[in-house]
């Protein structure tokens, strides 16, 4: 049986005096894939920055059996928790092969990590073509990549990935589903929060659907793609 990752339990979460999350309950197992779908403005990213500590939270949330609410982000990514914002936060004036290795995690008194610069341009050969070329003056896809990439660098046990596929190329989604599948692969736990059903069903394991700050569906893909009604009232346009 696999055992228990992150496990949030009647979560909270607010801006200011706007009351977002109401009582959400997930879980994510080791070495597992779990999409987190809803319509735009239903709190998902604001359950991925509650888990980090970037918005004000209450409730619980275990990760490893260990309580982190409370706790300041950095404190929190250096027990192994990743996140990948949507707004490709890269440093613009740096290279791609300096965005990298800002993102690696130095720590002599641990094993070597599972990931190199090398793992990332074997992942995605585009970024070792623009090795020493500026970050910012790639294009949106290209800097995709790089922000998931230098994540990954951090040698995390779980990554929160939000809208990892907006905007992109068709080509470039079907990459960036290929790299999730080698996260798993590695035994890298991934919560996706991801508007496009098709590689959101495609790649996880379960399914947690929210809407208006409460999770409104847990199951398989499958378990989804059966109910209509679900898909009909909450992610439908």
């Amino acid at each position: 049986m696999a055992k228990r990752m992150l496990d949030v339990k009647g979560l909270h979460a607010y801006y200011g005096k706007s009351h977002i999350l109401h009582g959400v309950d997930a879980h994510i197992d080791e070495g597992e894939i779990v999409a987190l779908l809803g319509r735009n403005g239903v709190g998902r990213s604001t359950m991925a920055k509650a888990i980090l500590g970037m918005v004000k939270a209450e409730g619980s949330v275990r990760f490893r059996d260990e309580e982190i609410l409370g706790r300041r982000t950095f404190e929190i990514a250096h027990l192994g928790i990743g996140y990948v914002p949507e707004n490709r936060d890269i440093f613009p004036t740096l290279t791609v092969r300096q965005n990298l290795l800002l993102g690696e995690k130095r720590n002599p008194r641990q094993a070597r990590p599972r990931w190199s610069v090398n793992d990332m341009f074997a992942m995605f050969p585009r970024l070792k073509e623009r090795e020493n070329t500026a970050a910012g003056v790639l294009s949106g896809g290209e800097q995709q990549m790089l922000t998931l990439c230098r994540t990954l660098m951090g040698d995390p046990d779980l990554i929160l990935i939000d809208e990892p596929t907006e905007g992109l190329a068709p080509m470039i989604v079907t990459l960036v589903g290929d790299y999730l599948k080698t996260l798993k692969e590695r035994g890298v736990s991934v919560l996706l929060i991801e508007q496009k059903l098709a590689i959101a069903l495609d790649i996880s394991q379960r399914v947690y659907v929210m809407g208006h700050g409460h999770i409104v569906f847990e199951g398989t893909p499958t378990e989804l793609k059966a109910n209509a009604q679900v898909r009909k009232e909450w992610l439908e346009v």
